[in-house]
């Protein structure tokens, strides 16, 4: 998958499960994400996907996740949770993804490749 955030593009890999599927069915998608807590963006999707929780227990910079059955998060920040999320994927190359991100709300473009 890619992620188009202002005029840099970065890849992604889907994991192989039915979460990430789904959401790969949705795509191509063209998303305002909103800025929370300094280490995230987030989107309510229009439907629910299936999900398999678990307690991470730690987040990485560039994990793609959804918390509950509708909400996209992209995370740009290393930090510890106890929140339960289902993992749909990683960016591959997170060099520059945080300064792409900003400080503020984005619009982010996922597309299939």
């Amino acid at each position: 998958m890619t992620i188009k955030i202002n005029s840099q593009t970065f890849t992604a890999t889907l994991l192989d499960n039915n979460t990430a599927k789904a959401f790969r069915q949705m795509l191509p998608m063209t998303i305002h994400m909103t800025e929370l807590n300094g280490n995230e963006k987030y989107f309510d999707l229009p439907s629910s996907l299936p999900i398999r929780t678990v307690k991470p227990g730690s987040i990485k910079n560039g994990d793609i996740m959804l918390y509950g059955s509708k909400t996209l998060v992209l995370f740009y920040k290393n930090f510890q949770t106890s929140y339960d999320y289902t993992k749909i994927g990683t960016i591959d190359n997170i060099e520059n993804y945080t300064a792409a991100l900003g400080t503020g709300n984005v619009t982010v473009v996922f597309e299939a490749r």
